[in-house]
């Protein structure tokens, strides 16, 4: 430690002691250490591998014991708590269970578990069971339902309103996908009368919905509090991508760790506007292809004479439209596009330009190079599809260094001449040339990488629906993974869009190309969309819940559409405005859309993926003792936590802020203060959980009596659940017939 070093610690020391704060050596009553990590016990169903999907998405740690497995820890005292410093610790800060108990009746493990949970205050989720008189409701019958509960309205009552999911408007709607495929099903029942519960105990629904005949409603996720112990009661089946559990999903976290974990869920949507400038061509819906494009047919109809590009009128429309729905789009834009059209039209002055420009501030601009050339491999188009072309030795032909880096820079100058604000590190080349191009070119142009460090950039987009993960480009460079929207950017008309969107996803028995009859990655259509009312009854919601799916996951990518669709009839808007809409409608106002640009994307993928691999590699360490949560990770790395409000982070000297609101609790990345080699967060007194050693658990007999009485209904598991049904052509995320149980656990 050098001298300097030495002296500043000894001056904050000297602080503490004067400030009276307690140091590690201070004398107090020892109290529990509770590790910030969840068990789950695993049966290999879509509930429990739901549940653990989320804690991975959040960045939260867990443990996984899959029942199945014959070498699996035996879940006893000793697996569950020790002793560290003195203090007795709790190695997991929730647990998430199948059902109530599945070991068994009589089960040492179950015994251990219920035990563990009412001595350190744990919480525990029953990922999916039956209305039962164990789980403090009555068999759902007189009044209770049991069955498909695909189209029901669920509601968030007003204690789960107060409590966990007050992060949402009230509407818990289930889906209803396929007409004759069940997506979902559960148990609706009423809570037992206080009469039959043990003493002390009580069962408060949280989520509910109406018993169909009857004038009751039946709980579907409630908690039941008895016996020393808090249990999260969940009634029906889902899985991972359902939206009436993605909407449930976080407060299924918050409510099992109280409030208090590493990682955080936040509800993100970009939307970036490609080829700015540029005029874009236009499906031809007799051909049944886009004039220009190599996958044309040659002939005197192959030149696109009616391009699509948007107008000045256009201009004004989005910047009302952003106005009023609080929200910012990214335009990816091509210079070399108003520099042709001025030549094109013998004019110095583009007005599409001056519109843009008298509106700079309402808009994030991106590069996306002059003028939109192909910068990987040197195309060879004169067959289809392209292949790369190739010198006398074989050797792949690649787009040179230089000219990248001119289509970058150009750009770059352009943009600062015409007064657009720009970052200056972020890119999109054009088709997202230069990265691989499967299968035609399977490696990145080598002279993309030297290409972007020469030019500054550190964030360049990729297409998500070919690589899901950022990666690195060179040593300078990260990609920021883009959705593809199913707006297709030669279409400025409706009736374009759905015949494009016929095309692409009919059989050919109905008049299709019987691509999607071949494709891995899409379903066709029964039948042709009506041209002229089809993108509004099935192109809109399905594309809809294929991003509302990206919004309500956690996942910051954004999305790209293209100039094309906000002009002539300005087919962007139904889908932009049914997502947001629908959004509003289920969150309330302190959970917002996260709106943010390519570069503060590509750092949060930066740093979650930083932490996480810290997480799976087990060197991150939290707890919590009291009031104080500890979290020490590897230097560099940033902490992401979610913390109850009023929490602050603990320096040396004083404190400081933690985080910001979001969803009813307090949540970011946040590093160790100076001279600290952790990061101490100090929860306000009233947030803290108690830490003080309950009762022993005791029986519920009663309920065990009545569960002897009658016979338990099967747990159903409908195939649109276990096999995630996808919501149209296009859903890649939920592929049909692609099981969500891992092999070797059913």
């Amino acid at each position: 430690m050098g001298r300097a070093t030495r002296r500043a610690a000894a001056c904050a020391a000297a602080g503490l002691l004067a400030a009276g704060l307690q140091t590690s050596t201070a004398f107090a009553a020892v109290q529990n250490r509770i590790d910030l990590t969840v068990l789950v016990v695993d049966d290999g169903g879509p509930a429990t591998a739901a549940i653990t999907a989320e804690l991975a998405s959040e960045g939260t740690p867990y443990t996984v014991v899959k029942l199945s497995d014959p070498n699996r820890p035996t879940i006893t005292a000793g697996y569950l708590s020790d002793t560290v410093n003195g203090a007795p610790r709790a190695k997991f800060q929730g647990v998430v269970l199948p059902n109530e108990n599945p070991f068994g009746t009589g089960s040492a493990e179950m015994t251990a578990l219920a035990s563990y949970e009412a001595t350190f205050g744990i919480r525990q989720i029953d990922a999916y069971t039956y209305a039962n008189p164990n789980v403090g409701l009555n068999w759902a019958q007189n009044p209770g339902y049991i069955g498909s509960l695909d189209g029901t309205q669920g509601a968030v009552t007003t204690a789960g309103l107060s409590g966990p999911f007050g992060y949402l408007s009230g509407n818990v709607p289930f889906e209803q996908p396929e007409p004759g495929v069940s997506t979902s099903y559960g148990y609706l029942a009423t809570p037992l009368a206080s009469a039959a519960l043990p003493t002390g105990a009580s069962f408060t629904p949280l989520v509910d919905a109406p018993i169909p005949g009857t004038g009751s409603r039946g709980s579907l996720v409630g908690e039941y509090d008895h016996d020393s112990r808090k249990e999260l009661v969940v009634t029906f089946v889902y899985n991972q991508y359902q939206q009436q559990y993605r909407l449930l999903a976080r407060g299924f976290v918050d409510w099992l760790t109280q409030g208090i974990h590493l990682g955080y869920d936040r509800n993100y949507f970009a939307v970036h506007v490609d080829d700015l400038f540029l005029s874009d061509d236009r499906w031809d819906t007799t051909l049944k292809c886009t004039p220009g494009d190599v996958t044309c047919p040659p002939g005197s109809n192959n030149t696109d004479n009616d391009p699509i590009r948007m107008t000045p009128s256009d201009v004004n429309t989005v910047v009302a439209w952003e106005k009023a729905n609080n929200f910012t789009l990214d335009f990816a834009f091509n210079g070399g596009g108003s520099a042709d059209w001025e030549s094109d039209n013998n004019t110095t002055t583009d007005p599409l330009l001056t519109a843009f420009k008298a509106n700079s501030s309402s808009f994030r601009f991106i590069n996306h190079t002059w003028d939109h050339p192909f910068l990987g491999c040197v195309q060879n188009v004169t067959v289809v599809p392209w292949v790369c072309s190739t010198d006398t030795s074989g050797n792949t032909q690649w787009v040179d260094e230089n000219t990248i880096q001119t289509e970058i820079s150009e750009n770059t100058a352009w943009a600062k001449q015409q007064g657009l604000p720009t970052d200056p590190s972020e890119l999109i080349t054009g088709e997202h040339s230069g990265l691989v191009t499967l299968p035609q070119q399977p490696t990145d142009n080598p002279n993309l990488a030297p290409a972007l460090a020469a030019n500054g950039i550190k964030w360049t987009g990729s297409d998500a629906s070919r690589e899901p993960n950022q990666r690195a480009v060179g040593s300078s460079t990260l990609t920021v993974p883009r959705y593809p929207m199913n707006v297709f950017y030669n279409a400025g008309h409706t009736n374009e869009e759905v015949d494009e969107y016929n095309w692409i996803y009919t059989s050919k028995a109905n008049g299709g190309s019987g691509i999607c009859e071949t494709s891995g990655n899409s379903t066709c259509l029964p039948a042709a969309l009506d041209t002229t009312t089809g993108y509004a009854s099935y192109i809109v919601p399905m594309q809809t819940k294929i991003d509302l799916g990206y919004v309500m996951n956690n996942d910051p990518r954004p999305n790209f559409i293209h100039q094309s669709n906000f002009a002539e009839d300005q087919i962007a808007y139904p889908v932009l405005n049914s997502i947001l809409g629908t959004y509003k409608s289920l969150y309330a106002a302190n959970t917002p859309i996260v709106n943010l640009r390519e570069s503060a994307i590509g750092t949060e993928l930066q740093k979650r993926s930083a932490w996480n691999a810290a997480v799976a590699a087990g060197q991150v360490t939290a707890y919590r003792i009291g009031n104080t949560v500890t979290v020490q990770a590897p230097s560099g790395v940033q902490v992401e936590a979610t913390m109850p409000t009023g929490t602050t982070q603990q320096q040396l000297l004083g404190s400081s802020a933690f985080g910001t609101a979001y969803a009813g609790s307090l949540s970011g990345w946040v590093s160790p203060g100076t001279f600290q080699g952790s990061v101490t967060l100090q929860l306000a007194a009233a947030a803290a959980p108690s830490s003080v050693k309950a009762p022993a658990a005791t029986v519920n007999a009663a309920a065990t009596a009545a569960q002897k009485t009658a016979k338990a209904p099967k747990t159903t598991v409908p195939a649109g659940t276990a096999k995630a049904v996808p919501v149209g052509p296009g859903d890649t995320q939920r592929t049909k017939g692609k099981s969500l149980v891992p092999a070797g656990t059913k």
